[in-house]
């Protein structure tokens, strides 16, 4: 990325092993995510990125002190790098590693390309047990971040059994809150969306009501549906300042907001009005997916959870610049990368 809206293919060295703790991945597919819209929207001209942070691909090399995967395995790469041993990953808190970082920064490359250096390899990448033809790579690919990250809002929201949910945002990651909080046993998901499409996704998923209105209208709507007081559990999945000022509105007292869209603000209302007063509890940030991707993995697998349907579009490496114009457009709701 070049700048707001230049989005560029670009020919670079090839990756090479640096550190006997990196591996070589050939990427077999990857994707644009909701959250490389923002630098899309906002990136000042003149600066310079390379782009993706969710892939799965085929070790090619690894370093001499690399135990866990070997040349020949197909890697599930999570968006966060990390040791898998300093006091952080021990608690399942990835994103904090004191030894890692993210994709795309400080001379590491990004997924949406044709092959990657994966630093610490061992804690990072996740072997999964099929091959690079499989069909549900689509479905996989979601443990890199999507699905990782929506299970990351139900999870910190504590979403269990008999729960009421309202969930904001009808991209790629509130719709795999949805799924994810379903997964957990709430009885009654809201999801806050107005792109019918999205929305009959989310339904699928497991969203019992959608609710197109948005603002005061939105917020009167979901008190309406839960009773008049809001809702226990409130999933944040936008990151803009509606979407927060909406979770605020919706969530009863005593309730919890767990916010992953990655937030596009600085300040946000956490006051005596807003979220003192009625003891409501704020939560959420990146996700650590590192952490769920063994628990998530099985019931893709076997073909009981299917998450990559949030993919409905299809492109080559060389087709990138118009996928990213597909979804800031609205055209595509999340498009899956074939190098």
């Amino acid at each position: 990325m070049y700048g707001a809206g230049d989005v560029r293919i670009d020919t670079v060295p090839d990756p090479e092993i640096q550190r006997p703790t990196d591996a070589l991945v050939r990427v077999v597919t990857s994707c644009i995510c909701g959250s490389d819209l923002h630098p899309y929207h906002s990136m000042p001209a003149g600066e310079v990125s390379p782009m993706g942070h969710e892939f799965i691909g085929v070790v090619e090399e690894t370093g001499p002190e690399v135990s866990t995967v070997r040349r020949g395995d197909l890697v599930i790469a999570p968006f966060a790098w990390s040791d898998g041993t300093c006091e952080f990953c021990r608690e399942g808190l990835q994103t904090s590693c004191l030894h890692g970082g993210f994709w795309a920064r400080d001379g590491v490359g990004g997924g949406q390309a044709e092959a990657v250096r994966v630093p610490l390899a061992d804690g990072t990448l996740v072997k999964a047990p099929v091959g690079e033809d499989s069909e549900l790579l689509p479905h996989l690919l979601t443990l890199s971040d999507v699905y990782g990250t929506g299970h990351h809002a139900a999870r910190q929201a504590r979403v269990g059994p008999g729960d009421t949910v309202v969930v904001i945002g009808d991209g790629a990651v509130g719709l795999l809150a949805v799924l994810a909080a379903k997964r957990l046993g709430a009885e009654r998901i809201v999801l806050m969306g107005r792109h019918r499409a999205r929305t009959d996704l989310g339904r699928e998923f497991g969203a019992t009501d959608v609710v197109a209105e948005r603002g005061q209208e939105g917020i009167a709507k979901v008190r309406e549906l839960t009773g008049g007081h809001g809702a226990p559990k409130v999933l944040e999945a936008v990151g803009h300042m509606p979407a927060y000022t909406q979770a605020v509105g919706v969530v009863r007292p005593g309730g919890i907001v767990s916010r992953v869209g990655a937030p596009q603000y600085e300040e946000a209302p956490v006051g005596f009005g807003s979220l003192f007063g009625p003891n409501v509890t704020l939560t959420g940030g990146p996700a650590p997916v590192r952490a769920y991707i063994e628990e998530l993995m099985p019931a893709v697998l076997d073909g009981s959870v299917l998450p990559g349907k949030v993919f409905d579009r299809t492109i080559g490496l060389d087709e990138v610049p118009d996928g990213y114009r597909a979804m800031d457009d609205r055209e595509a709701l999340k498009v899956l990368i074939r190098p």
